[in-house]
């Protein structure tokens, strides 16, 4: 019996790609921002999550060169371990984006106003500490 070879949940992502993950995160946030103006709260949750998403890869980038393509659940860790003290700060407001990903995409289940408005709040606090981030690497 062979020995399994182990799988990383990373992989290797440059400065340039850091950027390209802010510009996401930023093109998601304006979907979530808009959608929770028209009232959409699925498609602001929904854009909220992938924007906060977004932001961690482009703080992981940054400070790591790595990005997560592992399991959905375990990004925060991940962003905790190798993102400095923007990656803590970013990590809790993942915490609270990643809950809404499956309800927003899969579930019929609503969401509530309240609920999309926290989720787009989290996703400017990610974006913001994954611009700062971005901008002290560019340096």
């Amino acid at each position: 019996m062979t020995t399994a070879r182990r799988q990383s949940h990373t992989r290797s992502a440059s400065a340039a790609d850091a950027r390209a993950y802010l510009d996401k995160a930023r093109e998601f946030l304006r979907a979530a921002e808009d959608s929770l103006e028209l009232g959409n709260r699925v498609a602001a949750a929904g854009n909220a999550v992938h924007a906060g998403i977004g932001a961690a890869d482009a703080i992981t980038a940054a400070r790591a060169a790595v990005v997560w393509k592992g399991e959905h659940s375990q990004p925060p860790a991940h962003l905790e371990r190798v993102g400095g003290d923007d990656g803590r700060k970013a990590a809790a407001q993942l915490r609270r984006l990643l809950p809404l990903k499956n309800r927003a995409e899969y579930d019929p289940d609503p969401i509530l106003a309240a609920e999309a408005k926290a989720a787009v709040t989290a996703a400017i606090r990610m974006v913001r500490i994954a611009e700062q981030t971005v901008k002290q690497v560019e340096r």
